[in-house]
């Protein structure tokens, strides 16, 4: 109202003239020359919403703190009580930059959930053996070894790629990260464990209906009436695809291709699938009749030889071509479960676009290692019975 521009002219007033503002916004507010109005003003509106949004203390990174020590000496002068002022250290965001309110990417909320802390961590910026601009390390420094107290800090891995190994120190984590004993999918996997952890209670608590609905009047949506919103393509990785857990209820020869079987296969629907797989020459009909599998179930329907089918089964094959393997679902998975990376947890697309060629640009990073598990880029896919895996075959082409 009338009040809160009078403050505003008034602090603005009383500061440009002994170049307060200036100082105040240095670590903010880009330094130049000649610095706009809009510069001059943000530290006098950032001290006042102390006031006008009837706040008890401020926090924020120690950027901050020649604002809060200009809201300290220029609010009593307004008749306004001092505030308290909190801050903390400044940290690289996971991007590697600047952690930035405005760069979502760059950090962590306190209510994200965990796909939403793997999907960040993920992609954050982690090179081997940098530990300068390491925002994970960061992370792990300021808040995971804090909340561990004397707990030490485990990272969980396979024997094959060095076994489990725990840190009692930062100091021990971040040699071991420089001397590249620890590797990034290690931090990451490790530091997104902490993190959901820490956040599970305050994630739990936030699904009531009065805090969701404070959450969205703090933070409306921005609505651009008559603007269209660009749709922003989801990054190309194996969470597009629907791999489920199926079970061959029903399997017979294609009555018009000698090369094809025809199966009905349970993904956790009403009804099963039909799904049409050129396996007759390479797998014996018993031996898939009752088989948990796993399938591609957003793949657009497609007639092969008169008969429409609804997905595809993943195999292992050679380069050649010449030996195809059923990939082998762990026992105690259930139909309709999905397979895939622990990183990699995002909703996939309804139906694949064909013409982007999704699931053909996903496959080449699938494969086997040697103890015959499949992979994307390295990361185990499983449910949460075990590992998929091929029969026999190492290093081979996933289709």
């Amino acid at each position: 109202g009338h009040q809160e521009s009078r403050d505003k002219a008034v602090v603005s007033t009383q500061s440009t003239g002994d170049h307060d503002a200036r100082k105040a916004g240095a670590e903010v507010v880009k330094q130049v020359a000649h610095p706009l109005l809009s510069g001059l003003l943000y530290p006098a509106l950032q001290a006042l919403d102390e006031e006008y949004l009837s706040v008890d203390a401020q926090f924020g990174g120690v950027d901050q703190r020649k604002i809060f020590m200009f809201a300290e000496k220029y609010l009593p002068q307004l008749g306004y009580k001092k505030r308290v002022h909190f801050m903390n250290p400044m940290i690289p965001g996971l991007t590697g930059d600047k952690m930035s309110s405005s760069d979502p990417d760059s950090k962590i909320d306190l209510i994200d959930g965990p796909a939403a802390v793997k999907k960040k961590i993920k992609k954050a910026f982690c090179e081997p053996g940098n530990v300068t601009n390491n925002g994970l390390l960061s992370f792990a420094q300021y808040v995971i070894f804090p909340y561990l107290g004397k707990q030490e800090f485990e990272i969980k891995r396979k024997e094959e790629h060095g076994g489990n190994v725990s840190f009692a120190s930062i100091e021990e984590l971040t040699e071991a990260y420089r001397t590249e004993a620890v590797y990034p999918l290690d931090l990451k996997n490790s530091v997104a464990e902490y993190i959901n952890q820490l956040l599970a209670p305050v994630v739990a608590e936030f699904q009531s209906k009065e805090l969701k609905k404070l959450s969205s009047q703090a933070y409306p949506p921005v609505t651009t009436k008559g603007v269209k919103t660009p749709v922003v393509e989801a990054e190309i990785d194996i969470s597009r695809i629907d791999i489920r857990v199926g079970r061959i209820v029903e399997i017979a020869p294609h009555p018009d291709a000698e090369s094809l079987y025809v199966e009905k296969i349970d993904v956790g629907e009403a009804e099963p699938r039909t799904v049409i797989s050129g396996l007759r020459h390479f797998v014996p009909l018993e031996q898939l009749q009752g088989a948990l599998v796993a399938v591609v179930c957003n793949l657009k329907p497609a007639n092969m030889r008169g008969i429409k089918s609804q997905g595809m089964l993943l195999c292992a094959s050679d380069s050649e071509h010449k030996i195809v393997e059923v990939l082998r679902v762990a026992e105690g998975s259930k139909p309709g479960e999905r397979i895939t990376g622990e990183q990699y947890t995002n909703d996939p697309d309804k139906q694949l676009n064909p013409k982007k060629k999704i699931f053909e640009k996903v496959q080449v990073d699938l494969t086997t290692n040697e103890a015959l598990e499949v992979t994307y880029k390295g990361e185990e896919m499983r449910t949460s019975a075990g590992p998929l895996t091929a029969p026999s075959l190492k290093q081979a082409v996933i289709r």
